[in-house]
């Protein structure tokens, strides 16, 4: 039993081994994205910054939720972190994960998304195991863009109050037509 328990435990670290390398180089890798991924690679020479977000877990069945960490970027520097956490309510049923980048157009835009009050309102989409499209409708406007998988991602996009929202279907199947809140919380470095 004990043989049996050792086995078990020296599996789990050969299978661990290889995620954990994977998420010491996630934010660097999923700007590496963003940047080669159409429209939004012209962001980051002409924004006040960025958030990133390598991965942004959702599941839903009428009612849902997300929940992503990510790292908050100006001049190239990481300066804070973030985290997002979504709830919603409506017709809904699945799970996906997403990558996801908001530029700040400005210093204005950076100060409203770290002041810990930014957040999105309303939201609809369909996302499939490589590819995705989706709209969202918010209180500053809406948005619509679509992607592929990391390696075949496009996008198109451009600032709407100061920002600009950016994401790519990492995996996943998820249908919804909700209404729920999006919020954002920063931490300064």
């Amino acid at each position: 039993m004990r043989s049996t328990k050792l086995k078990q435990s020296l599996l789990f670290i050969l299978l661990a081994l290889p995620l954990i390398a994977v998420g010491a180089d996630k934010f660097e890798d999923t700007i590496k994205v963003f940047k080669g991924a159409g429209e939004s690679g012209s962001f980051f020479d002409n924004s006040y910054g960025y958030a990133v977000f390598p991965t942004i877990g959702k599941a839903g069945l009428v009612v849902g939720g997300a929940h992503g960490k990510g790292r908050v970027y100006t001049n190239g520097n990481h300066v804070g972190d973030t985290t997002v956490t979504q709830l919603t309510a409506g017709l809904q049923l699945g799970a996906q994960a997403f990558s996801e980048i908001i530029f700040f157009e400005d210093k204005r835009a950076f100060d409203e998304f770290s002041s810990g009050n930014f957040g999105f309102s309303a939201e609809a989409s369909a996302v499939a195991i490589t590819a995705g499209a989706s709209a969202r409708a918010t209180t500053e406007g809406s948005t619509a863009g679509a992607s592929g998988g990391k390696n075949d991602a496009a996008t198109a996009g451009k600032y709407r109050k100061g920002m600009a929202v950016f994401s790519v279907a990492k995996g996943g199947l998820m249908y919804e037509a909700t209404v729920g809140g999006q919020k954002f919380s920063y931490t300064a470095k």
